[in-house]
């Protein structure tokens, strides 16, 4: 990580060894990696609360076939529960050493969240072009999540327009390509646990990197989700919304 996270030295300096060697959370967990990876995202400004957690290939959570494993907040008061206050992240770190991470999208940031080899891609597009991508993580579902900043919150109503792709809990396998994660949606912030093994949620770009407009990615991501759609016959036809 940067120096605005605590410089080369130190617990933060090794944080930034183990982003940079590509290392998975599980090894930077341990002598407060995951406490320091959780504060740093507080410090950009990501609101978090806590969630479930793998209990073997299963969630921790006590629902019967659990829709989504390890993957959801533990209180269904988790938006107004989400801060960015160290203290109290710190006493949830400690009490819940088990627990996963969720930050809670559409207050001060958005998440762009594709298909991981479209992400790739787009990634790496982006970044040959010179545009500023921001923060990126990784999760072993399939997925690469783009953090950017928020297009409208419900305190700047006349300022909030709805998009097609706009994604909530409850209409994840309705947005199989380009997911857009605002105001009511939430996503896994790393480190993270999946379950199964050595399974994860984490940084590619840490929180240290400014958080990019949307707009600035949405093109180039959404032209190439819609290419590997087309080239991927099991997704063909759902991995864009097409427009009418």
């Amino acid at each position: 990580m940067s120096a605005e996270f605590g410089g080369p030295s130190g617990l933060r300096g090794r944080l930034t060894q183990w982003l940079r060697a590509g290392r998975r959370p599980k090894e930077a967990t341990g002598d407060g990696g995951r406490e320091a990876l959780l504060l740093a995202a507080a410090d950009a400004g990501l609101p978090l609360a806590p969630a479930a957690h793998p209990s073997g290939y299963r969630c921790s959570c006590d629902r019967v076939g659990c829709p989504t494993p390890a993957r959801h907040p533990v209180s269904f008061a988790w938006q107004t529960q989400s801060t960015t206050d160290r203290g109290q992240i710190e006493r949830w770190a400690r009490n819940q050493p088990q627990a996963n991470f969720i930050t809670a999208t559409g207050m001060v940031h958005d998440v762009l969240d594709v298909p991981l080899d479209a992400g790739r891609a787009a990634s790496e597009r982006l970044l040959a072009e010179g545009v500023e991508v921001g923060p990126v993580a990784e999760s072993d579902d399939g997925r690469m999540l783009f953090f950017t900043l928020t297009r409208g919150t419900p305190e700047d109503e006349d300022e909030w327009w709805p998009c097609e792709l706009d994604c909530h809990p409850e209409t994840m396998d309705e947005h199989p390509g380009l997911r857009w994660h605002c105001r009511g949606s939430y996503v896994l912030v790393p480190p993270a646990r999946l379950p199964g093994e050595g399974q994860c949620v984490r940084w590619v770009r840490g929180p240290e990197h400014p958080l990019p407009d949307p707009l600035t990615l949405l093109e180039v991501l959404t032209e190439v989700c819609a290419r590997y759609a087309r080239e991927d016959a099991g997704h063909a036809g759902v991995g864009w919304p097409l427009r009418h």
